[in-house]
């Protein structure tokens, strides 16, 4: 393939994961970035598969997966406390931000463009043309969409189909220094811990600091709770303390103290006294929307989706990174492998379109006994 000049929206870890590889592939990479400060910082715990590491090596960053807390087992809580199953099963947790910055010390720096919001692409068969916020545009030979569960990219490939559904509940997020979790909820260091009853589903585990650290007293508590939400409410509760309302999520901090405060009457009276602990020492929770999104065409004519751009699976399955980083490593590969970006295109859709149905429908299986 010869060197093209590829545009890549959405500065998360898919497309850091496609900038660093499509530049070693010796071609002119940008990465345009909406959020004017980056996303260092953002995310919380996730559970690494082997796609991960796979890429990791690849790009020599593998230390970030190798960085991890092992919960040495599974524990299923009762709602008075008391342990119901404990299940040996040992299992590593990394931290998203800690990945987020090791993966990004590999790009070239002068690729990554901030506060540069894409609100359209214009395909065509011989490259494509990215329009900013500012009105400004930039032609390229090709256009990568990563940029996730909102998608701007994702129209120019299905134009009358690129809506997400969203799946009738939300995750409430905490992410708290270890050594902030009260002694009462000590059981829930060291080990993946759940609650699961009608309507409520909880669960928990241990992630490193946010510069890897995995020393005790040093790492991180990382907790979700599933909670279900009328499509009605759903505005209103991702509406943070000055009224601006996000379509897919709620920041750290936007909550007003009084939604906080209920949100923490609820934990009490909804939860085992371990996970209301856990719960109540966050002082600042975020909320993330629920969506299903499985796309009809991954590529265009000079476009090709990418991560949750192309397809959104719910977290319950742990694959959404992963599923990121074997998009990207199918996508560098049949651009190596073919003469034209045509060609390219058609073989990295018919190799991974297939992979991100189940995927998203396996999520919908496993949501459908979350709650």
């Amino acid at each position: 393939m010869r060197k093209l000049r590829i545009g890549i929206v959405g500065g998360s870890l898919a497309g850091l994961f496609a900038g660093i590889l499509l530049q070693r592939a010796g071609h002119e990479v940008a990465i345009y970035e909406r959020s004017a400060h980056g996303l260092g910082g953002r995310g919380a715990g996730l559970v690494p598969q082997q796609e991960l590491f796979d890429l990791l090596r690849v790009i020599g960053a593998e230390d970030a997966a190798e960085t991890g807390v092992v919960a040495k087992e599974r524990i299923y809580f009762d709602r008075d406390g008391s342990i119901l199953q404990r299940m040996r099963m040992p299992q590593t947790q990394i931290s998203w931000d800690y990945l987020y910055d090791r993966v990004m010390s590999h790009l070239a720096p002068s690729a990554f463009r901030l506060d540069r919001e894409v609100v359209d692409v214009a395909d065509g068969e011989n490259g494509a043309e990215i329009v900013f916020r500012d009105d400004t545009k930039q032609s390229v030979d090709l256009v990568v969409g990563a940029d996730g569960v909102g998608s701007v990219v994702r129209a120019t490939v299905n134009r009358t189909d690129h809506a997400n559904l969203f799946a009738g509940y939300v995750a409430w997020r905490g992410l708290i220094p270890e050594k902030h979790l009260p002694d009462g909820a000590s059981i829930l260091l060291d080990r993946f811990a759940f609650y699961v009853t009608t309507g409520v589903h909880i669960l928990g585990y241990l992630v490193p600091g946010s510069r890897g650290e995995t020393m005790v007293g040093h790492r991180r508590y990382n907790w979700v709770w599933y909670r279900p939400t009328e499509l009605k409410v759903l505005g209103q509760t991702m509406t943070d303390e000055h009224g601006h309302e996000s379509k897919y999520s709620l920041r750290r901090g936007g909550l007003t103290l009084e939604r906080r405060d209920a949100f923490r009457r609820d934990a009490r009276d909804l939860l085992p006294p371990q996970f209301a602990l856990a719960v109540e020492a966050e002082p600042t929770p975020s909320i993330q929307g629920i969506f299903d999104y499985a796309a009809s065409r991954m590529i265009g004519g000079s476009v090709a989706l990418i991560g949750d751009a192309a397809f959104v699976a719910r977290p319950h399955t742990a694959m959404g990174v992963s599923k990121a980083a074997a998009d990207v490593v199918a996508l560098v590969g049949c651009l190596a492998r073919a003469e034209e970006v045509r060609v390219a295109l058609h073989d990295f859709e018919a190799a991974r379109i297939g992979v991100g149905r189940n995927t998203v429908e396996y999520g919908r299986r496993l949501g459908a006994t979350a709650l």
